[in-house]
């Protein structure tokens, strides 16, 4: 049985992911083509559009798996870390996105991303002891 801080933690990510993928595909839209690395050989709004369908994907699965958590959250861990190319993008090319307009405001988001992938391990993992 998980911790309650544990199931807070991944009703929180979950939520959030489903949201963000929701926003990928609707108002959010340019916002995540910022996001998206020049080097990436896809179009930027194909990835947008694949990168949301995975987050609500991903989102609905933390929310409602039972049996396959520790597996969930091993792959959000993953997802986390594959988008976290975009993030540094975005940082190093100076763009605009999320009200990050600066760049130290998309350098201190960097460290969020590593964040990202504790809590979803964590979250997802039984208590020991």
């Amino acid at each position: 049985m998980s911790s309650p801080a544990r199931t807070i933690g991944r009703l929180f990510l979950g939520s959030a992911l489903a949201f963000a993928g929701v926003s990928h595909l609707t108002f959010a839209r340019r916002e995540f083509r910022a996001q998206v690395p020049e080097s990436l050989p896809l179009d930027p709004d194909t990835t947008v559009v694949a990168s949301g369908a995975v987050e609500i994907a991903l989102g609905a699965a933390l929310l409602f798996a039972r049996r396959r958590r520790r597996l969930v959250g091993t792959v959000a861990a993953l997802f986390f870390v594959a988008v976290f190319p975009g993030n540094v993008s975005q940082w190093m090319h100076h763009r605009d996105g999320f009200g990050l307009d600066t760049d130290m405001k998309r350098f201190v988001r960097l460290f969020f991303q590593p964040a990202l992938v504790v809590l979803a391990l964590w979250s997802t993992r039984e208590p020991r002891g």
